[in-house]
């Protein structure tokens, strides 16, 4: 057994680092004994032993009857806690196999579909691991030496390796395991740095010295948040692995997968390698987030994010654990204390950087589809638009505006037209989006494609390991991949941009096969053998393959090899992009990118890729949104109604429903299936589709204001029910249904042929978004009336909500009258805010040029006391027969934008008694109370530059 010393470096508090005595197990300050990585659970363990010792005695003096002698080490692993210690897919482990690995072999049965379940191969107790030989103090932590005396079964193990602790702040904690003696790949990510090390931090650290291994958990409750002691660490070349216990099996993150918001912890894995497929269960798509979220038992919540970009996978299993495997980079973890889901988010998005702010244009409504023909034909989609009045933002083209599919092109016959098009939208206050792709043709004549005859003159592709061009396939046929990792390059993509702009103003951009794809595995040439494109160890990647319809792994790009950055290959291109849209319009770029990750948000939202028209992939959708919500994505969506295969009128309608509430809304389908924008369906549903619509401009002012909230402080827009109520249990497994920030529940409809939906409501007062009536819950599922032309949604107790009169674009909705729609709690207050500004300036929030109000409901009782907190005293009155209830609309900041918009209406929910008057700055109004308890205040014609009160008595 590997034994447990006690370090003579000292360690002061406030983080304790200490290791146990001889022979003991690691043990925290202050806490119980932890057990060795091999125990596990120790009653589990002691019931185990107790049996399988008589197994053993039994194997012994039967002559091996029973099957070959086990040593008595392996059968004290449980299930639950065997590590993989032969992880290859595609290799049937036999015992020769494993125990050349010297690891324990114990047969067990696969689960249902032929998947691996419990590891038949493992790590024994003894597995030898690193042993912490040094440790010392430093400003910001600790640094320390790690040291392999007997090396692992991958090539290239490094012996010493260098261990970084930082105490970065009181809720955030930085450990970096590298090479200690050669520098390795590192994410070139810019991350904050620590200027000093954290006074209070609310988690404590400690290290076993042999075998080595990490314990941090949480000091307000001992919770252990990781455990690394659980197995060994291994550190090659091209293969890291660490494991850790985790606290709870409620765990979430790990993109970009479909499935459940939920991840099942029954013998899974994740694997993060960015690729071109069809939305698919147990697939790696199109972005890469090693982040997962994790609540733990009684309501906290922490996060573990590996700044590592190379391709990875997570094995999930039972104990409840989690292994991490990398083929490269460096062990680079941050963890997020939280202790609440939402501040982990904010806490990572710290890190990572907080999403840009979007223009308001951005979050109406998108129109697009492959397959238009021609832009005559998106013109008339257009005008049936506006003849109908449904509203739209924006239109967009696939490929097939293209000449050839070439980037920066114009199918001089089909698409003539589109440049006269793209005016008609500009005068109609509506946007134009098209789509781009890396892949530059290849094939056209010396002279005659600028974008590859210059990018090939300046050297801004991807090279192959000898150095000339690396040449793919994609839409135009063949083709080079632009390298956005060169600085050069960025310039070639705007100058690009420039010239395609002066000829088509297009005011966003669509990056899509950015992973990148490749109709060819590799290039037109292979991949040559080697280590990069055949490394000793290749994650369970689609395909099996790193090249699978990708570029070599063992291209050359500026900053490294494609090996180390392909997954940050969609991120660069936004970056570009991005950059390239600010100097050309000179105001908030609009991107949506097919491959994502972390720090994406900065630069793009994202689509959820070429899901189908089925009923599954709408309620896919829905974790799908909620998951890049906790990867800093906040402006992200599926395509509504299906992108490949043919939609039916009622899915249409239902996921129109559903897709109004995704942050991103769009819809857009495939060639050559029918048409699916609202305007080709039945009066019905085309009355359906515009109303929600309307709903959502309506919510316009809502939702920027949560963009505003993402952009300043890394909120969430779209998130799950479980953000807001952590302690209840029932939410943590919600995925179908979801919230806008903490004030709105959307509960669609996901199923055919239904007229109701049963949905979650969790405890406390609601009401109908609609009609303002009353649901007063005690945490519980409800049945709700779901006709096909109703979507339901409910406000939340405390919540203000301002709306606006809705109009078909979001420019011409701006100008109209606001109406705030008061929620009042069981106590009577409320509180929300509002962001505005022009909807489309840079930085407005930086520059000052914004306004910003607060808006507050309190109760004020007889002696001017109130409940609800921020009431002026010389609002109370000194006689007071009933309680006074005053509304407050705050300025804390103006600009000239607010002047030209007024508050019309206030429409207040669950007034419990009809008001003798109404007081508007102490001069009586108007006023409708309906038996619904719901207060309307109407024709107030107020600026909203300028604060007021509402007094009901």
């Amino acid at each position: 057994m590997k034994s447990y010393q006690k370090l003579t470096t000292a360690v002061p508090q406030p983080v304790a680092c200490q290791v146990e005595e001889e022979g003991a197990a690691p043990t925290p300050t202050g806490q119980g004994k932890l057990a060795p990585w091999w125990v596990g659970s120790g009653l589990l363990v002691a019931a185990v032993l107790l049996s399988t010792i008589t197994v053993w005695v039994l194997r012994q003096v039967s002559g091996g009857w029973l099957g070959p002698a086990l040593p008595p080490k392996c059968l004290l692993v449980p299930e639950s806690h065997r590590f993989d210690c032969y992880p290859e897919r595609h290799v049937v482990v036999t015992q020769e196999l494993c125990e050349n690995r010297g690891c324990c072999f114990i047969e067990s049965p696969l689960l249902a579909g032929g998947k691996r379940g419990v590891p038949w191969c493992f790590y024994p107790p003894d597995f030898p691991s690193y042993t912490l030989e040094s440790l010392n103090q430093t400003a910001l932590g600790m640094v320390g030496l790690l040291v392999r005396r007997q090396k692992a079964y991958y090539p290239q193990d490094i012996e010493m390796l260098r261990l970084d602790v930082e105490f970065e702040t009181n809720t955030r904690l930085h450990i970096k395991i590298t090479d200690a003696a050669s520098p390795r790949y590192e994410v070139p990510l810019e991350v904050p740095r620590a200027m000093k090390r954290a006074e209070n931090p609310i988690y404590s650290l400690d290290f076993s010295r042999d075998p080595f291994g990490v314990l941090l958990w949480r000091r307000a409750t001992g919770t252990v948040l990781l455990n690394t002691t659980v197995a060994p660490l291994i550190f090659a070349d091209q293969f890291l692995q660490i494991s850790t216990s985790l606290p709870s099996r409620f765990l979430y993150g790990l993109g970009e997968h479909r499935g459940t918001l939920l991840h099942s912890l029954d013998w899974s894995t994740l694997t993060l390698w960015a690729r071109d497929v069809a939305p698919t269960e147990s697939f790696n798509l199109y972005g890469a987030h090693p982040f997962y979220l994790l609540m733990e038992e009684g309501g906290d919540a922490h996060g573990v994010f590996l700044l590592n970009s190379n391709a990875m996978e997570v094995a999930l299993q039972p104990a409840p654990a989690l292994t991490w495997r990398t083929i490269g980079g460096v062990l680079d973890f941050y963890i997020f204390l939280g202790p609440d889901p939402n501040m982990v988010i904010q806490q990572y998005q710290q890190v990572i950087g907080f999403p840009a702010m979007p223009p308001l244009w951005a979050l109406g409504f998108h129109l697009c589809r492959w397959g238009y023909g021609s832009s005559n034909e998106t013109w008339q989609t257009v005008r049936a638009m506006r003849n109908y009045q449904i509203p739209q933002d924006a239109q967009w083209n696939d490929i097939d505006y293209m000449d050839g599919y070439r980037d920066f092109t114009l199918d001089p016959q089909k698409f003539a037209s589109l440049p006269s098009l793209v005016e008609d939208l500009h005068k109609h206050r509506q946007r134009y989006v098209m789509i781009l792709d890396p892949g530059i043709s290849s094939t056209s004549p010396h002279g005659s494609y600028w974008p590859f005859d210059e990018g090939l003159r300046r050297g801004l592709f991807l090279n192959t390991s000898q150095g000339q061009p690396l040449i793919g396939q994609v839409w135009p046929g063949f083709t080079a991949f632009a390298d956005f990792s060169n600085p050069d390059t960025h310039q070639w993509w705007l100058e690009n941009l420039q010239r395609f702009h002066a000829h088509v103003p297009f005011d966003g951009l669509w990056i899509d096969m950015n992973e990148p794809s490749n109709f060819m595995d590799g290039s037109e040439a292979g991949c040559p053998p080697g280590e990069l494109d055949s490394p000793p160890y290749t994650p369970a990647v689609l395909g099996d393959s790193l090249s699978a319809k990708t570029v070599c792994a063992s291209a050359k790009q500026k900053t490294s090899v494609h090996y180390n950055l392909h997954n940050l290959y969609g991120l660069m291109e936004a970056k570009a992009t991005a950059s390239a849209l600010i100097q050309i319009r000179g105001k908030r770029p609009f991107i949506i990118s097919r491959s994502t990750f972390p720090s994406q948000g900065r630069y793009s939202g994202h689509w959820l890729g070429d899901n189908r028209s089925q009923w599954k992939d709408m309620y896919y959708s829905i974790p799908g949104l909620l998951s890049f919500s906790l990867f800093g994505i906040p402006l992200v969506g599926a395509d509504i109604c299906g992108f490949s295969g043919s939609t039916s009128e009622e899915l249409c309608t239902r996921w129109m429903q559903l897709g109004a509430f995704y942050p991103f809304a769009r819809n857009h389908n495939t060639q050559n299936e029918k048409a699916q924008d609202p305007t080709v369906f039945s009066p019905a549903a085309r009355t359906a589709m515009k109303d929600v619509l309307l709903t959502r401009y309506s919510l316009l002012p809502f939702l920027y204001t949560l963009f505003h909230r993402a952009h300043l402080q890394g909120d969430t827009v779209a998130r799950p029910l479980f953000f807001e109520f952590p302690r209840d249990v029932t939410t943590l497994e919600l995925d179908r249904q979801f919230l806008w920030g903490q004030s709105l529940l959307v509960t669609p409809v996901l199923e055919p042929g239904v007229d109701s939906v049963t949905g979650y409501v969790p405890r406390g007062v609601w009401y109908d978004f609609y009609t303002g009536s009353l649901v007063n819950s005690s945490g519980e599922m409800l049945k709700m009336s779901a006709p096909l032309e109703h979507l339901n949604l409910h406000v939340r107790e405390g919540s203000i909500l301002p709306t606006q009169k809705p109009e078909t674009t979001s420019e011409a909705t701006r100008g109209n009258p606001l109406r705030l729609i008061v929620a009042l709690s069981s106590s009577a207050t409320a509180w929300g805010d509002l962001f505005w500004d022009d909807g489309e300036s840079l930085d407005t929030f930086e520059r000052g040029s914004y306004s910003y109000l607060v808006f507050n409901v309190t109760q004020v009782g007889c002696g001017g006391d109130s409940r609800g907190g921020g009431v002026p005293w010389h609002l109370a009155t000194s006689r007071c027969p009933l309680p006074q209830n005053i509304f407050t609309s705050t300025v804390l900041h103006a600009s000239t934008e607010a002047t030209e918009v007024t508050v019309s209406t206030l429409s207040i929910f669950g007034v419990r008694e009809r008001p003798s008057k109404v007081l508007l700055n102490g001069q009586e109004k108007a006023f409708s109370y309906l038996d619904n308890q719901v207060l309307t205040v109407s024709d107030l014609g107020l600026s909203l530059s300028q604060g007021f009160s509402l007094q009901w008595l």
